[in-house]
């Protein structure tokens, strides 16, 4: 077995917060990938770039985000592959990306049924995130310059009277 760096597993891990799932992606077999990723995830090492990267993060909204990006704009082309697949292997299903799929049933006649997420709807939820973000970031402009300014700085958004301007008036 390849030895993996903590960096590796760690910045994989912070995307899918899945143990197994990092492990196997990263190319460890799935009957060990339980134990290895989860001994990994465990290390002190692993740990402190976790937490390293987690801080840099915004942690749950770059989660939220990350993981609309991946419902977006994530390719299906591993569900489709294992949907045409005659005999797929352990692990053929176990290192594909199914992210995607929001559901999988065995139809009448022997069939496979795969049913996916809805891109436009998570597009939509991007755009969403973002605009809250674009609100989050003037928010705290604003308040940077009430910390950091002087009276001068902030006179622009005060009326005469030295209140707030409301801007809907």
């Amino acid at each position: 077995m390849q030895r993996l760096s903590p960096k590796t597993f760690a910045r994989l891990f912070v995307q899918l917060r899945n143990s197994y799932e990092t492990a196997v992606r990263l190319g460890i077999d799935p009957h060990q990938a339980k134990t290895e990723g989860a001994r990994l995830v465990s290390s002190p090492a692993v740990k402190r770039e976790i937490d390293r990267l987690d801080s840099v993060d915004e942690q749950m909204m770059a989660y939220v985000r990350a993981g609309l990006a991946r419902l977006a704009f994530g390719s299906a082309n591993d569900a489709a592959a294992l949907m045409f697949s005659e005999q797929p292997g352990e692990q053929e299903i176990a290192s594909a990306d199914l992210f995607n799929v929001s559901e999988i049933k065995r139809v009448k006649g022997g069939g496979v049924e795969m049913k996916f997420f809805d891109r436009q709807k998570a597009l939509e939820k991007l755009v969403e995130l973002d605009d809250q973000l674009r609100d989050q970031s003037k928010a705290e402009q604003f308040i940077a310059a009430l910390n950091e300014g002087s009276s001068e700085d902030i006179s622009h958004l005060l009326d005469g009277d030295g209140e707030v301007q409301d801007n809907d008036e």
